[in-house]
């Protein structure tokens, strides 16, 4: 799959820094509805009303003045939203791998041209030698890519990371009682053995194989919401296919440091 698979799951992202909207005068009382009605990507708007952020956001108990970790960000739909909410005095780490940075450099670099976001950063490193200083983030937020610690693209010989390295180093970086938000797309029950074929093939995971991890890694199950389910979901598809598109049951689940 390489690259181009990954150009896939980030989406068609045409933009144009001449055609951002103009910002309208509301939401100021609330810095989740000022984020979502400031001078955004135009393409980032048409994603609102399947992405259902304001919901995802509130979940993360996102705010003003935090630092976060947006990890496999692709083009940053999610960074630029974090970015605007947390504030000059916060800080957003657009994470991607060499893959996934491949894949949405050109995008990212519109997004953070002309100092749009200058309280954003990139990262760039292998998810299982992600290099964070200890103790420095409040919140994680992961969309649709959890299961990509899964996923092995074709020719590569493992999966983009690993799972316990991954929520180990997450662990030790977050503040005390720090947050993730994990987004992802439902699959049927699977055996752990299973879950790299599964998420290789159809771009989904277990829910009770998160829970799991989680809870060996240290982290506390504190909550779930339902925005994003699709009880008319059919698990077998891939989340690419055209019947399920946008449509999948997706699953959000919160956890706390223990």
């Amino acid at each position: 799959m390489g690259s181009s698979a990954v150009r896939t799951k980030l989406g068609v992202f045409v933009i144009s820094m001449a055609t951002l909207f103009a910002q309208p005068s509301i939401g100021a009382d609330d810095p989740i509805e000022a984020a979502l009605a400031s001078q955004r990507m135009p393409t980032d708007r048409i994603e609102d009303s399947w992405r259902k952020p304001a919901d995802v956001l509130r979940f993360l108990e996102a705010a003003p003045g935090q630092h976060v970790l947006d990890f496999f960000a692709g083009p940053g739909y999610y960074s630029e939203l974090l970015a605007r909410i947390v504030g000059p005095s916060g800080s957003v780490l657009i994470y991607n791998d060499a893959l996934y940075t491949q894949a949405a450099h050109h995008d990212l670099m519109v997004r953070l041209g002309r100092s749009r976001l200058p309280n954003a950063k990139m990262l760039n490193e292998p998810a299982n030698y992600l290099r964070l200083k200890p103790e420095s983030l409040d919140r994680v937020l992961f969309v649709l890519v959890y299961h990509d610690l899964y996923w092995r693209p074709r020719d590569a010989p493992e999966p983009l990371g690993d799972a316990q390295r991954v929520l180990k180093i997450l662990r030790d970086a977050l503040k005390p009682n720090g947050l993730i938000v994990v987004v992802e797309h439902a699959a049927q029950e699977t055996p752990r053995d299973n879950a790299i074929a599964i998420a290789s093939r159809l771009h989904r995971i277990d829910p009770k194989l998160v829970r799991e991890d989680f809870a060996r890694a240290g982290f506390d199950f504190v909550g779930e919401s339902e925005a994003l389910r699709h009880p008319d979901d059919d698990y077998t598809k891939s989340v690419f296919n055209p019947a399920v598109r946008h449509r999948t049951d997706q699953f959000i689940y919160k956890f706390r440091k223990r």
